[in-house]
């Protein structure tokens, strides 16, 4: 769940975050003091030098060494463009970290480069995340990835123009987006639904639609169902209902992306779309009222939504497992969830920081996406193949929308190019 993915910035969106490192006191994996050094490298939330994620890692490095004089932490904050090819690049060498705050877990964890939770994690720590986020970071029901922070869906409307548009309510079904997008569109509305199918986000765009025909990416067993009879289903209903029909603007989706749409929508020229929570920030700074409901489904409300994640892994390279342990527990407790969720309108992992939001009215424009967050779905993330096929279905999926297109043919071809590279990685 990277604040590319979900906070309103862009694949390359981010600000590059400095590179010096933070609280370098000492270096190696020790030093004649008998003190051990932690070298976290973490991804940066912030868009600019005054809300780099540096400035919150620099303050929570100050408090943990405070409590333990045995431990110094060597921070590196970078981009999102930088620090998932960074890390990787240090594995490689040899030199990994000891911690990685990043996108993407499961390779590491099928090479055995990663401490499992339970030998990291006091049992409170481990018992504190919340289930359906922590089963998204386990591989063969081991967890590996450490959920840091996480996200959900929601559809998001334009107030004003559905009380010009004659619409009281949001959408529950298809065919109730549908009536509604030929109201907006008859009112003038210039994008009645965003539809991004376009290279930057796809696959979340196409993993909610699919969820909400009753399919999705895997199975229960995970095993990948992309041209499943419901998501040909779903497709050919974007195809023909959507649109075929003109409800999606003027431009194609497969060339539309996500940030174009946000944008957009600030604007006030999208009736409807589905977003995250940063879009109220975004909305709100452009004077534009708005609500939020859950996903409309085939039939009435979708069963569930996209729930994304952002991950902790902590590297086994180095063995300084009791230093690690001692760290996580720090970076977990509800204080700490709660001071960086609160800075980047993210939502929590722990069920106490959970439960402390859905307490507070400062926090009531998220309590729907907290509720939504139980019951998320979350990318097949434990799959080493689910870089390369969500790599092919930003390339390919924008095309089964289009006039002509045959959906049950593209997925299939998605499925078989799924299947290939998840069989070779075995």
């Amino acid at each position: 769940m990277q604040r590319r993915r979900f906070l309103g910035l862009s694949a390359a969106g981010a600000a590059t975050a400095a590179m010096a490192p933070a609280l370098t006191s000492c270096s190696g994996s020790g030093s004649d003091s008998g003190k051990v050094t932690l070298k976290l490298v973490a991804a940066d939330y912030g868009d600019s030098a005054a809300n780099t994620s540096q400035k919150y890692w620099d303050r929570l490095a100050v408090a943990f060494e405070a409590d333990h004089k045995d431990i110094t932490l060597d921070v590196k904050v970078l981009s999102w463009t930088e620090v998932d090819r960074r890390v990787a690049e240090m594995v490689k060498d040899g030199d990994a970290p000891d911690l990685a705050q990043i996108g993407a877990y499961a390779d590491y964890a099928a090479a055995g480069k990663l401490y499992r939770a339970d030998q990291l994690l006091s049992i409170p720590t481990q018992a504190s995340f919340i289930s359906s986020v922590a089963r998204a970071g386990e591989v063969r029901r081991v967890q590996y990835g450490l959920p840091f922070v996480s996200s959900a869906r929601l559809l998001f409307y334009n107030e004003k123009l559905f009380t010009a548009a004659g619409i009281s309510s949001p959408p529950e079904s298809w065919d109730e987006l549908k009536a509604a997008a030929v109201k907006l569109k008859s009112a003038g509305v210039k994008i009645p639904y965003g539809l991004p199918l376009g290279p930057e986000e796809a696959p979340a765009e196409t993993m909610m639609w699919m969820l909400s025909g009753g399919g999705g990416y895997t199975d229960a067993n995970g095993a990948y169902t992309i041209d499943s009879v419901e998501n040909i289903k779903t497709f050919e209903w974007l195809r023909d209902e959507l649109v075929g029909t003109g409800l999606t603007g003027p431009g194609s989706p497969s060339r539309t992306n996500r940030q174009d749409v946000f944008d957009a929508f600030v604007r006030g020229e999208v009736g409807m779309l589905n977003g995250h929570p940063t879009l109220m920030k975004q909305a709100e700074e452009g004077g534009v009222r708005f609500g939020t409901a859950p996903l409309p489904g085939v039939n009435g409300k979708s069963k569930s939504t996209m729930g994304v994640a952002d991950w902790m892994m902590a590297f086994n390279q180095n063995g300084k497992r009791r230093e690690i342990g001692a760290f996580l527990d720090f970076v977990y407790t509800k204080k700490n969830v709660l001071d960086f969720t609160g800075q980047y309108d993210l939502l929590p992992v722990t069920t106490d920081a959970s439960e402390t939001m859905r307490a507070d009215e400062d926090f009531k424009p998220v309590w729907e996406f907290l509720d939504e967050l139980e019951s998320a779905e979350f990318y097949p993330a434990d799959k080493t193949s689910w870089a390369t096929v969500s790599k092919s279905i930003k390339q390919k999926i924008g095309t089964v929308v289009a006039k002509g297109a045959d959906p049950a043919s593209i997925l299939g071809e998605l499925q078989r190019e799924a299947d290939t590279t998840e069989n070779s990685k075995r």
